[in-house]
């Protein structure tokens, strides 16, 4: 009786564990979305994955994020560790976001040997224009000092809007 509980224990596992290899889902999304900061004015692409299986050894995530100015697409690659649950992946710094327009991500996992395990594709859609930023930062250094580019002795600012992006 043990005998068969046994068997009939280690026969779940080995099919459940063939199902995750056969399902080749090691992650799922779980966040997209644009980050604009005012401070600093700069606006980033940022996704972030939950791990749903183990990653092997030697893994990595390759993100390719559509660029809002035209021309090539931005490609980030991090680094995978086993004992990551949450991947989280950011784009360079963007410009020429504009409000309501879909942009496509497409983010691989692959392991060791450049094995291809995983593809997922979507897009992020904004929800303000990137014109409402800044063009230069609105502080600089590390204790937040008003630019002295942006906000002038005299009391005057200059936000400055450069606006040479694709239509």
């Amino acid at each position: 009786m043990m005998r068969r509980l046994l068997a009939c224990g280690l026969a779940m596992v080995l099919l459940v564990s063939c199902q995750r290899e056969a399902d080749g889902k090691f992650a799922e999304l779980s966040g997209r979305m644009f980050v604009f900061n005012y401070r600093v004015a700069t606006a980033n692409y940022l996704v972030t994955l939950r791990k749903t299986a183990p990653l092997p050894e030697g893994a990595y995530a390759e993100a390719e994020f559509e660029n809002p100015e035209g021309g090539a697409p931005f490609v980030v690659r991090q680094t995978l560790f086993p004992v990551m649950e949450k991947i989280v992946l950011q784009s360079p710094n963007l410009k020429c976001v504009k409000k309501d327009r879909p942009y496509s991500v497409r983010i691989r996992l692959v392991g060791a040997g450049d094995e291809p395990l995983q593809t997922i594709e979507t897009s992020i859609t904004s929800d303000v224009d990137q014109t409402v930023m800044p063009s230069k930062p609105l502080v600089v250094g590390p204790l937040y000092t008003p630019n002295p580019e942006v906000f002038h002795a005299d009391g005057t600012a200059d936000y400055g809007k450069e606006d040479n992006c694709p239509a």
